[in-house]
């Protein structure tokens, strides 16, 4: 295989997986910005791991997801087309599994799919089918980078000049192009981080991509968001999603809801942002809420911070309804929560995707 995959420069969360000619090499976020620590995978097995163990989160888990198959389609390069079906599905269902709320690793795994074993390559010799997952694997990667441009410009439009935006676990790549539309329009900002319990993403990621950007954020704990607004440290509140329902429920970082609580009590705009809305899920109940170990909210970074014989509960997403959001912003523009259904009529031709399952 050819040297390392070389990304656009940026913030260093813009490139935080690499295939290498070893495997695949993942930013340990778990220790990020404070290390600059390297996890090494040679197998899709290991990519599984490092996504469940939370070494890569926020937009990671979608690049870790395609250098995944990347790994896998290298394993099928001198295999038969049954083997190598077989053995693509295998790790395009392991993958799937590590986190059951975020939709982006099943999508990106199907879009892979569709495009191979599911469509012009079906029965194809294993190197040829290789090379087809390759190579779609890195167009899933720039189309995810192109979607979130998009959002991105859409997101900046909220934001007047001048705007104190309150985050909560806010995903990069979302961040990273709403950020660059809004001083494209020359907007200046003023940003307050809510720390992220229990692994400290807003007080380590969130701040450390706005400070590469040049600002200068608060950070607040997560339980200071209604003081924040009752003080006035904040115009409104942005958060990403990990998933968005068809009837408009907003499930992200568990957190987001008391944030959407606050804003309404203080009359803050909260706005979110997805890429689309899902499909496959009109209700909340339709989504999987990923339930943690709750031994997580015991400790942080490594450190227990509670008393010994006590336990812990971690959700760790909530469903924010639909009557506590201001606007949902895609890909296609800015929608109302009754109306998100609507991004989807944006598109001429495009249609709801339809539930799938591995054979």
């Amino acid at each position: 295989m050819g040297p390392a995959v070389e990304r656009r420069a940026g913030p260093t969360l813009a490139d935080s997986v690499r295939i290498t000619e070893a495997g695949v090499e993942i930013l340990d976020r778990r220790v990020f910005p404070f290390e600059r620590r390297w996890v090494r995978c040679v197998s899709v097995e290991d990519v599984a791991v490092a996504i469940e163990e939370m070494v890569t989160q926020s937009s990671g888990p979608l690049f870790a997801t395609t250098a995944g198959m990347v790994l896998a389609a290298r394993e099928v390069e001198r295999l038969g087309p049954e083997a190598a079906d077989r053995r693509l599905r295998e790790a395009g269902r392991r993958l799937i599994a590590t986190r059951p709320t975020n939709n982006a690793i099943r999508d990106a795994v199907h879009a892979i799919l569709d495009a191979t074993v599911d469509g012009p390559f079906a029965g194809a010799p294993g190197d040829e089918l290789a090379a087809a997952v390759i190579e779609r694997a890195a167009a899933v990667d720039d189309d995810y980078r192109a979607r979130s441009a998009a959002l991105g410009a859409h997101a900046a439009t909220l934001l007047p000049d001048g705007a104190r935006v309150l985050t909560h676990c806010w995903a990069d790549f979302y961040l990273m192009a709403t950020v660059e539309a809004a001083q494209r329009a020359g907007k200046r900002l003023e940003f307050v981080c809510t720390e992220t319990r229990p692994y400290l993403q807003g007080a380590r990621l969130t701040a450390t991509t706005l400070v590469e950007y040049g600002y200068e954020p608060t950070v607040i704990t997560d339980g200071m968001v209604p003081a924040a607004f009752a003080d006035g440290l904040a115009d409104l509140a942005l958060t990403a999603a990990d998933r968005v329902t068809l009837d408009g429920h907003v499930v992200n970082k568990v957190g987001t809801l008391a944030v959407a609580l606050a804003a309404r009590e203080f009359g803050v705009p909260f706005y979110a942002l997805v890429q689309a809305p899902d499909p496959q899920a009109p209700h909340a109940e339709d989504v999987a809420i990923e339930r943690r170990d709750g031994a997580d909210v015991l400790h942080v970074l490594g450190v227990r911070t509670a008393a010994t014989g006590t336990r812990g509960y971690y959700p760790a997403f909530d469903a924010t309804p639909p009557r506590l959001v201001t606007r949902i912003v895609t890909e296609n523009g800015v929608f109302e929560p009754a109306a998100i259904a609507d991004h989807f009529a944006t598109v001429p031709g495009r249609r709801f995707r339809e539930e799938r399952t591995f054979r």
